[in-house]
């Protein structure tokens, strides 16, 4: 059987990933009591046909249950039990902006008188472990509904056991680093296209970029550099069984630079891991190697808690 276990701080998304999963199939159950789990997936995978169970697991459970969930999950993995563990995230400031916004009460302060913030931050602080065990951790702070059911299509459905999926991402330091990042590379000290008042509107993916940057031997050297200390690593943490590896490529913007590193390492390394996908944050795009057209990311619509 497959079971996908999602997990989160709330209001990140949980249940449209939940929703996700049941369209493609998977018996979906929400706010699964963690002492539950193992008769759910005893019963699941007595019954003989390839199960695809997604449960979500979050601070809504009695107190001290989630206590018992890493010595749980570990059982399952001696029983060779196909699961991975996402774990959904959002910066805290926007959970603020959206509980504000639908007016819904967060499910800490429903028993107790702690404020909202003081909610949001006592449930990061219950679900610390979870976040350390998690295969997959998503950021969707910026990602709109249709955008987060994409991830989890892209990279938990479609998922293959035993195979790494590595993503690259783009980003523009002065929006911050992606909280979702495994390894982050900085570019800003290579030469910056900005300062040519021609270059300024493209972007890293346009010829004109790329000539720019092709002409400075420093670019390459980091970039080989760069590709040759993951070519040396990145079979180290798929032996460790890791699933996803997410590398950040950041510039100052966001637009220049880091586009140009992530497409010239995807490229390198396309023919050595089982997948490799794109992300573009500032520039609102993400796809695969094997797409011919980006899918724009529409971060004007965020997921409702």
């Amino acid at each position: 059987m497959q079971l996908v276990i999602i997990s989160g701080r709330s209001g990140s998304g949980k249940s449209i990933a939940l929703q996700a999963l049941e369209d493609l199939g998977y018996y979906a159950i929400d706010n699964l009591p963690v002492m539950l789990l193992g008769s759910l997936v005893d019963e699941l995978r007595d019954q003989g046909d390839r199960a695809h169970l997604a449960v979500s697991i979050d601070a809504r459970n009695l107190p001290g249950a989630l206590e018992r969930l890493p010595s749980l999950l570990q059982e399952l993995r001696q029983r060779t039990i196909d699961f991975q563990v996402i774990y959904l995230t959002t910066d805290a400031r926007i959970l603020l902006e959206r509980y504000s916004a639908t007016r819904r009460r967060h499910p800490l302060t429903r028993n107790s008188e702690m404020t909202l913030e003081e909610a949001i931050n006592k449930e990061e602080e219950t679900l610390h472990d979870i976040r350390d065990l998690a295969d997959l951790l998503i950021d969707t702070s910026r990602l709109s509904v249709h955008d987060l059911r994409r991830r989890i299509t892209d990279q938990v459905a479609h998922q293959q056991r035993d195979q790494l999926t590595l993503t690259f991402e783009s980003f523009g330091y002065k929006r911050g680093v992606p909280l979702d990042a495994d390894l982050v590379f900085d570019v800003r000290c290579l030469p910056n296209p900005y300062w040519d008042p021609t270059l300024r509107q493209s972007t890293g993916r346009d010829a004109n970029i790329v000539a720019f940057l092709k002409s400075y031997p420093v670019v390459d050297a980091m970039s080989n550099d760069i590709q040759a200390w993951l070519e040396r690593w990145l079979p180290a943490y798929q032996n460790s069984q890791r699933s996803y590896m997410t590398v950040a490529i950041g510039c100052t913007g966001g637009q220049h630079r880091s586009v140009y590193m992530v497409e010239q390492l995807a490229k390198g390394l396309a023919a050595r891991v089982g997948e490799v996908q794109l992300r573009h944050r500032e520039l609102g795009l993400q796809y695969t190697l094997s797409e011919q057209l980006p899918t724009p990311l529409t971060s004007d619509q965020s997921p409702t808690p």
